[in-house]
């Protein structure tokens, strides 16, 4: 299953889609909002579920472990779900994993991405999870290339105190300190040698994420995907994929990515060059957080079971 099989409401920039006049001048901000269908007046939430299994081996295994398994769909599943901690105790029973795996197909439908760090992968301890991006991408363009590290959240509202927390976490994942560590763990990984790209181009990507390198010169090149699973009334109420459901989910997205960068934009003053980093705030609504949640904790347990 494509990432093109949810639709696109909004995939424009900032400026292009605010009805807040201060931000009409900002630049390298996206905003996307996609959403599911319906059938049998129900959400499908069977198709939202297929899509984090069809992800999630990528997202859960190393590349070694990945290229042991092509073709092996059941066989790696199983594999996926013994790296996956769903304790509460791990607190990934609030459905960040879920986020993160969902943002790790969007980045690799929507954006091209090729899978450098499976963050899910090497997190070794609770702790981790609190630690540096959620996932990290690149996208290679000809002979260039652009670094990808992303927030990943499931809430059960976006109300203004929720967006205060994913700017907070934000800000907190661009300092230089933060940037250079990420960069550390990829090139330390040998995953990027598993990519098989143009032996000129991976030098260059491990030359500029160097820890010899000034942070500085890398900016223009990150990208910020902010993807929000939500859940939502609206959504919730709805049954069937009507031109006034889309119109009603469009404009409340484009209000919360409003809110989003204003609160944004008023802490940009702690991110060194922050007009050069490009944001993309990412708003996906669904009927009911605990049923997504509760199936995917069920079909984790199923697959761990089979191992």
């Amino acid at each position: 299953m494509s990432g093109h099989s949810f639709e696109f409401l909004i995939d424009d920039t900032l400026a292009n889609v605010t009805s807040v006049p201060q931000l009409t001048s900002i630049v390298n901000k996206r905003v996307l909002s996609l959403i599911n269908d319906f059938e049998d007046a129900e959400w499908r939430y069977s198709k939202f579920q297929s899509y984090l299994w069809d992800n999630i081996a990528q997202t859960a295994l190393s590349a070694t472990e990945r290229s042991a398994l092509i073709d092996q769909n059941y066989t790696s599943l199983v594999a996926a779900a013994q790296n996956l901690r769903l304790t509460d105790r791990d607190n990934i029973g609030q459905g960040s994993e879920i986020a993160e795996v969902f943002l790790y197909g969007l980045m690799r439908h929507r954006f091209g991405a090729l899978p450098v760090v499976p963050k899910i992968f090497y997190k070794q301890n609770v702790q981790d999870n609190a630690k540096g991006a959620d996932s990290v991408h690149i996208v290679v363009e000809g002979d260039d290339f652009t670094l990808w590290f992303g927030e990943a959240k499931f809430y059960n509202s976006i109300a203004d105190v929720r967006l205060d927390s994913i700017v907070a976490s934000v800000i907190t994942s661009l300092s230089t300190d933060k940037l250079k560590k990420e960069n550390a763990i990829i090139t330390s990984l040998s995953d990027l040698d598993s990519l098989h790209m143009d032996p000129q181009l991976l030098n260059k990507i491990k030359s500029a994420l160097s820890n010899r390198e000034s942070i500085d010169q890398l900016k223009p090149r990150i990208h910020i995907p902010i993807l929000v699973l939500h859940e939502c009334s609206t959504t919730s109420h709805a049954n069937e994929l009507t031109d006034t459901y889309k119109a009603d989910i469009a404009a409340f997205h484009k209000g919360r990515a409003d809110a989003y960068f204003i609160k944004q934009k008023a802490k940009s003053g702690q991110v060194h060059k922050y007009e050069d980093l490009n944001f993309h705030i990412i708003l996906f609504p669904v009927p009911n957080k605990k049923k997504i949640v509760d199936a995917f904790v069920k079909a984790v347990a199923f697959y761990k079971e089979q191992a």
